[in-house]
């Protein structure tokens, strides 16, 4: 195997500066991802929020140089490159948080790509210490870095970087788990044969061997204006974003589905023409104002500038067709609000405020009969929350948390649970492609496996992220997962509850348990399982899991005996019931549009891109006062059952106010955010005791062994006299209640400061209590 070496820079000591390199053997890098120090710094460069503190640990990072392993007396600048050390590769670097994903997906499509110019050009790909994107190439014979950069970026569909364009650029390293894919090629010293081939391709265009011109800069056959720089909105936006309550940017979508779609670069100029002619009628003929909302499609703002100032210069004659594109988008909106307003939405307790729902919960209820908009909406957060699984939160005790949840959507039998299907199925596109590709190549990998000779060495098995996987998945295979998942959170959905249960073999529901259990709860809960056999996979793993399941009541009956309502697993479940549907009338649905579809894939995005910790101190504290609410409510009652599962319901209705405050964008929590999380809890909560109350009420042995009350218009504590004693208590209790579980009741009374005692015997309301 050919010698694979990389300039590194270690950062073990203050003398080892950004501008010292040192050419190691590429195991030294393998090394350095691997060590402790590396990840516990990576960890609080994602954990901080303050910009300035986060530059100062990202610059303690090592780093590596990925065009050149060999620099003069390890001094990393041009004038000490050693061109022979040229490594014929670059690394594409994508910054924009909301654009990693889609080319995370598109570098493995060009990568596959039969006869493709990228195919199997792809070298290496890793996470940043901010969840961005590098993607090491390898350049096409005769191509510069700056060109070679140019044209991939066009076919991952971005803008280029042309930061990334220098000679002695440097790239931070980041832990192991960071790295996606590992080519055997990645700095692999190429052959002689090779390296002839591409330096003549060079010489011959009057480049140097590396591709450089006299001036020690790589040739760039296009401008070397950074694009990133003449982006077409580089001010505030100062200018209003919709109209008459409609976005530019649905408008401007509407548009180009009118015309025949997004145009292709061959005519890209003369589309944004015909664009800006039609939509300065509804911007005031303001060229600033359309420069602001109108799409670059790739081209340079100079150019953009002057598209829009020749079709401003036109005579104004209005638009027939944004008239119609207005008229049919608010046709849309009203047909929404009238959705969102048939009949509030009351479950429960739960008083849904659609039109407050942010970007993404608002369109999944699109088209959805008003009383089985809760079970949608409990249907899809849990995925929401898995696409933002790289998001920590502070939870009201002060616990760091993940975002993990998982939903049970029950109901009888035809009782429409299949609505929530189709919104799951809008919101999974992203991970069901990304996921195919990634099938594609483990697929590849087992036929190879297959077809290799006895004497022949296995190829490398390679680890992909697949995240969406079956709800019946066995133990070993979900640990196989879990291992490869670099961080991210897996998805299933089931639409059977009943098969789950059926399912005897290794992927049962009860030999899950523990699993599901720890996915609800803090970070670094951990599970893994040993075996001496190399047939089952074995190993330790942090569970990230989230998951959705339809099923009917009597399924849900079923799974849940008394063991796992006893063990905590239903207090962790996110509960919705279908409407009754005895007798009722057909529902009837309307489609999503396009549009609606769009802003679910932008909701998506969004959530992909958020990274570390985001601080929600609005949301802490309204579910807070919402759990001592209740639990004051539950002590008054005497009501354990309440009281158990008041506390879980907090977390899952945080847990939806972070997903609702993530979707908005807002840097603070709004009271439309509050108050969602406020009405989930409450949604969780009485979901819970409806369903698993009474089970959980029969297993309590002494104080939680008393009756549950759903509805009494008085507390036991409001229906005692102001002066009383232990037998009165009594008398309004179960007969099954102890009399040590009595006195324990009274005493917590008395440590909340509700009553004083007496005598042995007697208590006494307190004042204060008593004026309330």
């Amino acid at each position: 195997m050919a010698a694979r070496l990389i300039a590194l820079n270690h950062r073990r000591t203050r003398e080892q500066n950004r501008a010292f390199v040192t050419e190691c053997p590429l195991s030294e890098y393998d090394a350095l991802t691997r060590s402790a120090e590396l990840q516990q710094l990576v960890q609080r460069i994602s954990k901080t929020t303050d910009g300035e503190q986060q530059r100062q640990l990202k610059s303690a990072l090592p780093f590596r140089c990925p065009h050149y392993t060999r620099f003069a007396d390890n001094h990393r600048d041009r004038e000490h490159i050693d061109p022979e050390s040229f490594t014929w590769q670059t690394c594409v670097d994508i910054d924009d948080p909301e654009l990693v994903e889609k080319a995370n997906m598109m570098s493995e499509k060009l990568d596959i790509q039969a006869d493709g110019e990228w195919q199997c050009m792809m070298l290496h790909k890793d996470y940043s210490a901010r969840r961005k994107l590098h993607i090491d190439i390898r350049l096409p014979i005769g191509m510069t870095v700056p060109e070679a950069q140019r044209a991939y970026c066009r076919a991952l569909g971005v803008e280029a970087d042309t930061s990334c364009f220098t000679p002695e650029r440097f790239i931070y390293i980041t832990p192991a788990d960071y790295e996606i894919y590992r080519a055997d090629g990645w700095y692999e010293q190429l052959s002689d044969e090779e390296i002839a081939i591409r330096r003549k391709a060079y010489t011959d265009r009057g480049l140097s061997i590396d591709g450089r011109t006299a001036d020690g800069n790589y040739f760039d056959a296009e401008s070397s204006v950074s694009l990133k720089e003449s982006r077409v909105n580089p001010c505030p936006k100062e200018f209003p974003q919709e109209f008459k309550g409609i976005a530019y940017d649905a408008i401007i979508a509407e548009f180009w589905r009118r015309t025949g779609g997004v145009p292709s670069e061959g005519e890209r100029n003369k589309r944004l023409h015909q664009l800006a002619a039609n939509l300065r009628a509804i911007c005031d003929n303001n060229q600033q104002w359309l420069l602001q909302v109108m799409p670059s499609l790739g081209l340079s703002q100079q150019e953009m500038q002057s598209i829009i100032h020749s079709a401003c210069k036109e005579p104004t004659k209005g638009s027939k067709m944004m008239d119609e594109i207005i008229d049919r988008l608010s046709l849309t909106i009203n047909h929404s609000e009238e959705d969102d307003t048939d009949g509030a939405t009351e479950d429960a307790g739960a008083a849904l405020n659609v039109k407050a729902l942010p970007m993404g919960l608002k369109e999944s209820l699109v088209g959805v009969p008003p009383r089985m908009h809760m079970p949608v909406l409990c249907s899809v957060l849990p995925l929401a929350a898995a696409y933002a699984d790289q998001v920590e939160v502070r939870y009201c005790d002060g616990e760091m948390q993940k975002l993990g949840m998982m939903s049970i959507i029950h109901g009888e039998q035809a009782s429409g649970k299949s609505v929530c299907k189709h919104a799951i199925n809008v919101w999974l596109r992203q991970l069901d492609e990304e996921d195919e590709l990634a099938r594609q190549r483990e697929d590849e990998w087992h036929e190879k496996k297959k077809a290799r000779k006895a004497n022949e060495k296995a190829p490398d098995d390679p680890k992909v992220l697949i995240r969406v996987v079956p709800i019946t998945i066995s133990c070993s295979t979900l640990l196989k997962r879990l291992k490869n998942s670099r961080g991210h959170t897996l998805f299933s959905f089931g639409e059977e509850l009943d098969t789950l249960r059926k399912t005897n073999g290794a992927g049962s529901w009860s030999s899950k348990y523990d699993i599901y259990r720890l996915a609800f709860d803090p970070i670094d809960s951990k599970w893994g399982q040993d075996y001496n056999s190399d047939q089952a996979e074995s190993g330790v793993v942090r569970v990230a899991y989230n998951w959705t399941m339809l099923g009917t009541d009597g399924a849900v009956r079923k799974c849940f005996k008394n063991d796992n309502i006893e063990n905590g697993l239903s207090s962790r479940m996110l509960l919705a019931e279908m409407p009754d549907t005895a007798f009722a009338k057909m529902p009837k649905y309307r489609r999503r549009t396009t549009d609606d579809e769009g802003r679910i894939q932008d909701a998506v995005r969004r959530l992909r891109s958020y990274n570390g910790f985001v601080d929600t101190p609005k949301l802490r504290h309204a579910i807070e006062n919402w759990c001592e609410e209740k639990r004051i409510e539950a002590a008054k009652d005497i009501d354990h059952v309440k009281d158990v599962y008041r506390r879980r319901a907090a977390v899952i209705g945080f847990r939806c106010g972070v997903i609702f405050h993530l979707l908005t964008g807002n840097i603070k929590e709004s009271k439309a955010c509050t108050d969602f999380a406020v009405m989930m809890a409450q949604y969780s909560m009485e979901q819970q005791i409806r369903t698993f109350g009474n089970v959980l009420q029969n297993q309590y042995v002494d104080a939680e062994q008393e009756s549950r009350r759903y509805s009494c218009n008085r507390s036991i504590f409001d229906q005692l006299a102001p002066t009383f004693t232990i037998d009165d208590v009594a008398a309004l209790k179960s007969k099954s209640v102890s009399h040590n579980a009595i006195v324990k009741i009274i005493s917590r009374w008395n440590i909340d400061g509700w009553v004083e005692k007496i005598d042995a015997t007697h208590w006494s309301k307190t004042k204060h209590d008593n004026d309330k």
